[in-house]
């Protein structure tokens, strides 16, 4: 099982090329940023976080996780690059083609896209997207990125997502795309996965929902003549705990990515070096 890295990066934080530097020095196989342009000041999403549903400060301090994304890929050569998600029903499809293209270029093949709807009701709006529509944003937004990235010649026409024939270049260096992993614990995710996805990356979840969520993929997948074996999962956000990770492979996950706390530049070299110490060694 691959293990990961995810943290919040900030303008005060330690600097996203250093995080990248010690991650790939540590053994660590990905490192994933998360996703928030702005934080809306008034807002009646509660966060699933935390029990009174206050959203923490680092969502509002998160750098933009492809120009960071972008830092890291210059300073390093094997560490994968992950969203941890980006939330595609905030951005511009055709743009995004683009920017996910050249971030695969520039690394030689080294992104991962974790893909997201969108939790924060406000935030999505702002955008011109409907919170009940961001779903059916994203699967035309993902359909549309799939035919820039693999057509000389594409377009798209849909309910939400329309362009004329266009030319989009680089393509990625990986074939036919970079692997999108599906966020979320919805039942409908599964499906998702396996139409659209090449894995499943849920957050806040234990080994046995995990176990669960493999077998729901799998049985989804042979009922649509497509190998299981095609879907990975890679499990989100979760503390350094050996026995804990330990039955995540054992519930089938594919990678794991942990978070841990820490921001300053001494503070993490410190996190990273126990957790590599504890979980890798």
């Amino acid at each position: 099982m691959e293990i990961g890295i995810t943290m919040f990066v900030t303008q005060s934080s330690i600097h996203v090329s250093d995080l990248a530097r010690y991650c790939e020095d540590f053994g660590f196989e990905s490192l994933w940023l998360p996703e928030h342009s702005v934080i809306p000041v008034q807002t009646t999403s509660p966060w699933g976080g935390a029990a009174d549903g206050t959203i923490p400060d680092w969502y509002y301090e998160c750098t933009d996780p492809f120009v960071s994304l972008a830092h890291a890929s210059a300073v390093t050569e094997k560490l994968k690059l992950g969203t941890g998600i980006c939330l595609v029903p905030e951005r511009n499809p055709i743009v995004l083609a683009k920017e996910i293209a050249t971030l695969d270029h520039y690394s030689n093949g080294r992104f991962l896209f974790g893909i997201g709807s969108g939790w924060l009701k406000e935030e999505t709006e702002l955008f011109g997207v409907k919170f009940a529509d961001r779903v059916n944003v994203m699967y035309e937004s993902i359909q549309a990125m799939k035919q820039l990235w693999t057509q000389e010649e594409s377009e798209y026409n849909g309910q939400f997502i329309n362009f004329p024939p266009v030319i989009s270049r680089p393509k990625p260096v990986q074939k036919p795309h970079p692997p999108i992993y599906v966020g979320g614990k919805a039942k409908k995710v599964f499906q998702r996965v396996v139409d659209w996805g090449d894995g499943w990356m849920p957050n806040r979840i234990s080994p046995d929902e995990v176990a669960k969520g493999r077998q729901e993929i799998d049985r989804i997948a042979m009922e649509q003549s497509k190998n299981p074996a095609d879907f990975s999962v890679s499990v989100f956000g979760q503390p350094p705990d050996k026995e804990l990770l330990k039955a995540f492979e054992e519930a089938g996950a594919d990678r794991v990515m942990i978070r841990f706390e820490g921001s300053s530049h001494s503070e993490v070299l410190r996190a990273l070096e126990n957790i590599a110490t504890d979980i890798l060694d």
